[in-house]
């Protein structure tokens, strides 16, 4: 049994009963908002392991622009975004964020830095948790817990601070939160709690308020990247499928060559940070046609998603196929296996003593590591070396008492050796093991997808997100699926989902068709049919026989759902006398639900309609009409007493029941 025993029975709570025959209305503009005039559009991609924004005026939305350069960046990374981490005081108060967290975290004195709570790639736990709250919590790198909510909050205040001041100094004059709409973008396989959470941290960020919830959009990563790849032209981007063999080079040789020489364009361009997005439909876009199939795979630092779109003429409008699927593949998965590996060679034992008492060398390390890895490439035949710090060499020599250099050489770990100048030696062949395991999680996943039959003849497979950097990652794809489609590579990859952002907080309204994560319902009352209905949901009141508990479905999980269309159902009280009437809506991922009950059936919003004082000549049978509005993350309801249009609405909530 469920953890709800029978609400109804519980409450002596007559409850609502369908109306006979429940209709759906379907009002798209009924109570539609009057679109709020914003002067700019500034999008945050709130990354994994990186952080940005980009902006673009109202008035000339053609033009995105990447937020200006940030102080100290790291070598063999180029510094268009900032780390996602985060540095507060031994009194838990904001110091700082980005590359300034961790240089300043990482010159303090190792006596006093384990006073200071440091994070990194924390956004993970909001996919990780299953019963997120407002109330969990996040662990900083000296072990301390500090409420999620204040760090997310904590992080989109520097972004919104950081935003404004870049408009104010470039406008001249100060720049007002009211005038900016904002964008956050999540993955799109989060689930709504997470996607709640995002919201409500923005809101504690003073971004928009939950009077004015329509200043803020959270945009899904993959529709964002889906907006953005339409724009494109073919000098913007990296066709893997058009690589006939050049001078005798295999296709594989030419991925790297292209993929420098379209950096070293963006790098040339990158002083402006501004992109002119042409008011066209790219070329690539124009080879699509009614009713086509494509598929995009972005691939970040924790998760990777996917999305399979079809193009609505005449507008080009997206309508998704198949609900967004992913999972934790993100390139964290490549850091893991370095970690592993280092347990294997040194210790797991020392290595988690290692990342106590000196974190700030830990962060070194992987920063190292960073770096190397971005040089792996499946045709590298020269070693890769990562340098180890200092402290690494003589906190172990300390810990074990014999050298870095013995515990290689007995660890009889092949392809990775150390070199006379305190750097770790390892072969192309051990740095692509560590890749390895992600890259067949993702091309599995991908398999799965290209299986499903709403996912046959896709005509083309966007690859974006940092990740889609990686050339053994291209290579994969390339190989696994470039018989099936032809695979896209973005150029300047890491920053797509930020301009699609921006582009999608200019037009909301081009995303007209998605898949429903959920099913959602509301508890009912229905008259009880002898062999239909089990015996213990027998409820007899005034000598009436009601089963209680009904799941009355207003929307199955992966049905299309139009953005702002309302779904509409009407009840009626199940005792006319009934002046309070409390309607509680349910969801669950499952599909075809009959009881609240269930297992994985969750409580997610009331409505309570109080009709005391209103009229008696109201006829006998009180009409109850309840919708459904189904916006871009958001859900509300609403209940109105036809009668005497008395009505109550509610914003469907996953965090707090």
């Amino acid at each position: 049994t469920s953890a709800y025993s029978s609400p109804a029975k519980s409450l002596g709570d007559p409850g609502i009963t369908p109306l006979s025959p429940s209709h759906i209305a379907k009002d798209s503009d009924a109570d539609d908002a009057v679109e709020q005039l914003f002067l700019v559009v500034v999008a945050i991609d709130f990354g994994t392991t990186s952080s940005g924004y980009a902006y673009s005026f109202t008035k000339e939305p053609e033009c995105i622009h990447v937020m200006r350069r940030w102080e100290g960046g790291d070598p063999g990374v180029s510094n268009q975004k900032t780390p996602t981490t985060i540095l507060l005081t031994p009194e838990r108060k904001f110091h700082s964020f980005g590359y300034a967290a961790r240089d300043f975290y990482h010159d303090l004195d190792p006596t006093e830095s384990k006073h200071w709570l440091y994070f990194e790639k924390f956004k993970m736990k909001l996919h990780t948790t299953g019963n997120l709250t407002m109330e969990t919590d996040l662990t900083a790198a000296n072990g301390k817990k500090v409420k999620a909510l204040e760090i997310f909050a904590y992080a989109l205040q520097f972004f919104k601070e950081q935003a404004l001041k870049e408009l104010s100094d470039q406008g001249g004059s100060d720049f007002e939160n009211t005038e900016v709409r904002w964008v956050i973008t999540v993955p799109a396989i989060w689930k709504q709690p997470a996607k709640q959470f995002m919201r409500q941290a923005a809101y504690k960020a003073g971004m928009a308020s939950p009077e004015n919830p329509e200043q803020l959009i959270i945009a899904l990563e993959p529709e964002a990247a889906s907006i953005y790849c339409r724009k494109l032209r073919l000098h913007q981007m990296i066709d893997l499928s058009s690589r006939a063999p050049v001078n005798g080079y295999s296709p594989s040789d030419t991925i790297g060559t292209g993929f420098t020489q379209a950096k070293e364009h963006v790098r040339r361009n990158r002083q402006s940070r501004t992109f002119l997005v042409e008011n066209v439909i790219g070329e690539i876009w124009s080879e699509l046609e009614e009713g086509d199939r494509y598929i995009v795979v972005d691939s970040g630092g924790g998760t990777v998603d996917m999305t399979v779109h079809q193009i609505r003429l005449p507008e080009g409008h997206l309508k998704e196929l198949y609900k967004a699927t992913g999972g934790p593949y993100g390139s964290l998965g490549v850091d893991y296996e370095f970690e592993k590996l280092l347990c294997k060679i040194f210790g797991e034992d020392f290595i988690e003593q290692f990342k106590i008492k000196r974190p700030a060398a830990w962060v070194d390390l992987m920063i190292a590591f960073e770096s190397r890895k971005r040089a792996a490439a499946p045709d590298r035949t020269n070693p890769l070396n990562i340098t180890l710090p200092f402290s690494f060499i003589d906190y172990y020599k300390k810990f074990r008492g014999h050298s870095v250099e013995h515990a290689l050489r007995k660890s009889n770990v092949d392809f990775v050796k150390w070199s006379s100048q305190g750097m770790l030696r390892m072969s192309p062949d051990a740095m692509n093991a560590l890749f390895k395991p992600t890259i067949d999680q993702i091309i599995q996943h991908l398999s799965d997808v290209f299986d499903k039959p709403e996912v046959t003849n896709v005509k083309f497979l966007f690859l974006v997100g940092g990740f889609a950097e990686s050339p053994l990652l291209q290579q994969a794809v390339q190989s696994a699926f470039g018989s099936r489609c032809r695979v896209i590579i973005p150029q300047d990859v890491g920053l797509t989902i930020l301009k699609g952002a921006v582009l999608f907080g200019l037009d909301p309204a081009v995303i007209k068709v998605r898949r429903s994560p959920l099913t959602y319902g509301v508890g009912v009352l229905n008259r009880f049919v002898e062999g239909k209905h089990p015996p213990e949901k027998l409820l007899v009141k005034d000598g009436t026989r009601w089963c209680t508990d009904v799941f009355d479905k207003f929307i199955s999980a992966d049905q299309s759902v139009a953005l702002g269309e309302t779904v509409t159902r009407s009840y009626t009280p199940a005792k006319p006398s009934q002046l309070v009437i409390v309607i509680n809506i349910y969801s669950s991922e499952q599909d075809n639900v009959s009881f609240i009950t269930e297992s994985g059936v969750k409580k997610c919003g009331t409505l309570r309609l109080d009709l005391t004082g209103t009229d008696a000549s109201v006829p006998s049978r009180r009409e109850i009409k309840t919708l459904m509005q189904f916006g871009d993350t958001e859900i509300k309801a609403m209940a109105i007493d036809v009668a005497t249009s008395k009505s109550v609405k509610v914003g469907i909530d996953f965090l707090n029941y």
